[in-house]
């Protein structure tokens, strides 16, 4: 669950006309800190990347136009 100080992050960075992923940077923030110093029991993340991927998803949730991750491009012959 996302706290207020993440939501205001994102609106704040939404009013100065910020980027999507800009905006997101308020999430990522704080699982980046729950990564390092610990809290949120279970749900903590255990690796760098995972802390990023819960932050993108946490701020999809919120309502912040975060595009998806795009895949590996196949290669043609």
């Amino acid at each position: 669950m996302p706290t207020k100080t993440a939501r205001k992050g994102a609106q704040k960075a939404k009013r100065r006309g910020a980027k999507p992923s800009t905006q997101a940077g308020s999430y990522v923030k704080e699982q980046m800190h729950r990564k390092k110093h610990g809290g949120g029991g279970k749900r903590r993340p255990k690796s760098r990347k995972q802390a990023i991927a819960i932050g993108l998803s946490e701020a999809r949730r919120e309502g912040v136009k975060v595009p998806k991750k795009k895949g590996a491009s196949r290669k043609k012959k």
